[in-house]
């Protein structure tokens, strides 16, 4: 990775999110970009609630996850987080999850648009969110 900006969540595995294998179940990585993402625009001085509160919903367009190594309950983990294209229509996050040994768990990127919450059609985020926009050009991958 370059030098852009990365959010670092530390990820709290519970015995109920694994399955039958003793594993953490592979639907959890969602939720784990899901803590990373909402982590990363915090760190920026944003929120979701926010943009709901503005009349906007942010829905996932296209996820990818690719599973390297499992993690179990009793691990650490944490998800790095960053803006991996930003056009002003759709946003690309991209993810890592590490577990605490810094070995790669799982990688993959989460595609959002947003859409307005009355009729759900899409928007323009650089019209709707200027300084967010603005701030995502400035820190996304390069």
């Amino acid at each position: 990775m370059d030098n852009h900006f990365v959010s670092t969540r530390e990820i709290h595995l519970y015995y109920a999110d694994t399955d039958m294998m003793g594993v953490i179940y592979h639907a959890n990585y969602l939720k784990f970009f899901e803590l990373g993402r909402t982590g990363l625009i915090e760190d920026l001085g944003f929120s979701y609630v926010g943009m709901e509160d503005s009349g906007y919903f942010a829905p996932v367009y296209d996820i990818q996850v690719t599973y390297r190594k499992p993690l179990r309950y009793g691990d650490k983990a944490y998800v790095h987080t960053w803006v991996d294209h930003n056009d002003g229509i759709k946003t690309i996050y991209g993810y890592q999850i590490l577990n605490g040994n810094d070995e790669l768990c799982a990688e993959g990127s989460s595609t959002h648009i947003i859409v307005k919450k009355d009729n759900f059609r899409p928007a323009s985020f650089k019209k709707a969110f200027p300084e967010w926009y603005l701030k995502y050009e400035e820190i996304k991958k390069k």
